[in-house]
């Protein structure tokens, strides 16, 4: 309760101004369930220009919707006028928004009854919706009719079943019976908003049993380039997801487990970043020299230690060794390495000109690739004469 006793303060200024306010959202939820708390959000009746008056310190990130950012203590809260929405376009937002000065109201709006409980300053809950009985059973339980709440917003079924990733709750049977008869309204959603509740349900601590409900409420079906992957969606569920550190890792097991040819063309399908696709394919080219041989000096060299970790622990999944003995020893090796980029090389190509007295040409970088290859292998010492002398019984000056 210690960061929302720093909140508080907002809630007691907005009241001692005649208004209500809350703690509302998932911070609330996190609470219950005890979990680490997130963002800490205030709904209130205050209209956003009333919020801004009563608070100085603010700053009006989106007053279309109602929220003000008041700096408290510090610290930046987002603070909403309750509100509700109209009627929803493309099944994916609200053509607009009405504020309204009941709580029941706002809370009605949104997803599930786990994030429709208000909390007061002193620790009262305000649950209109039954959201701690549907946290007690640990169940996913939309707010009203989950027809209703699906067709106002599709991303929300994707939501739904990344918190049986992220929090091992199950779908209320009514909840995934939904899910199941709108998936394909899905396809209305932009796919960047998609992928961020994707790359949760794949870094959350049940993703196996959240692909298991993808699978079972058949939405991925509605999915980029796993409309036919109900066995390979089955196999992934078969491994053990707890070893990963990165998301990198996370979507290249992932890809590993549906047997995707084109990784570049299924991430790029997915809008991820040109960074995140080098990244995880790094990952992946690695993971199939790895199956094939150990590591060695001068792979582990080329391949550089951040993608090497991830590569090993991903191959660690697949082997299903979880002792992680495999990525210490890989980190040693790469300790030992004499250098651990080019840049550390004690020689230049103007060294190489000078000691070979010869025009500059190709022949600078195939000599500083053959010199970098034998400090790595430890066949020359990374020092200046030592390499010259290599060089010259090697007959290569």
């Amino acid at each position: 309760m210690e960061r929302f006793k720093k909140a508080s303060s907002i809630i007691e200024t907005l009241k001692q101004q005649g208004h209500e306010a809350y703690f509302v959202g998932g911070s609330v939820r996190d609470l219950i369930i005890d979990r680490p708390i997130g963002d800490i959000d205030i709904a209130t009746s205050a209209l956003p220009e009333e919020v801004m008056a009563i608070f100085p310190r603010h700053v009006p990130v989106g007053l279309e919707h109602g929220t003000v950012i008041v700096v408290e203590n510090g610290e930046p809260y987002e603070v909403t006028t309750f509100r509700t929405e109209s009627e929803y376009e493309d099944f994916r937002r609200p053509s607009s928004v009405q504020f309204v000065r009941s709580l029941e109201e706002d809370l009605k709006r949104r997803d599930f009854t786990m994030n429709a409980i208000a909390m007061t300053e002193e620790g009262k809950m305000v649950d209109l919706f039954a959201g701690q009985q549907a946290i007690q059973k640990r169940e996913i339980v939309t707010v009203d009719n989950a027809a209703d709440r699906f067709q106002e917003d599709a991303l929300r079924m994707m939501r739904g079943i990344r918190f049986v990733s992220t929090l091992g709750f199950s779908l209320e049977m009514k909840t995934k019976q939904a899910i199941e008869t709108y998936g394909h309204l899905l396809e209305h959603i932009a796919i960047e908003r998609i992928t961020v509740e994707f790359e949760k349900l794949l870094t959350g601590t049940y993703c196996v049993k959240g692909l298991q409900e993808l699978v079972e409420t058949k939405l991925f079906s509605h999915l980029p380039y796993l409309q036919m992957s109900e066995e390979r969606l089955l196999k992934a569920t078969q491994y053990n997801w707890d070893s990963f550190e990165t998301d990198i890792e996370a979507w290249a097991f992932f890809l590993y487990c549906i047997g995707e040819e084109h990784p570049s063309v299924f991430l790029r399908q997915w809008k991820f970043s040109n960074k995140k696709i080098k990244d995880i394919v790094a990952v992946l080219l690695t993971l199939r020299t790895r199956k094939e041989k150990d590591w060695d000096t001068v792979l582990l060299y080329k391949t550089g230690i951040h993608i090497a970790e991830m590569a090993e622990r991903v191959y660690e999944a697949i082997i299903e060794s979880y002792d992680h003995t495999s990525v210490k020893r890989v980190q040693t090796l790469f300790e030992e390495l004499p250098i651990k980029s080019r840049q550390e090389m004690n020689v230049t190509g103007n060294d190489l000109l000078n000691w070979a007295n010869k025009k500059p040409g190709p022949w600078v970088a195939e000599m500083i690739q053959k010199i970098e290859e034998a400090i790595v292998q430890g066949n020359v010492g990374n020092e200046k004469e030592c390499i010259r002398e290599w060089l010259q019984e090697c007959n290569l000056l």
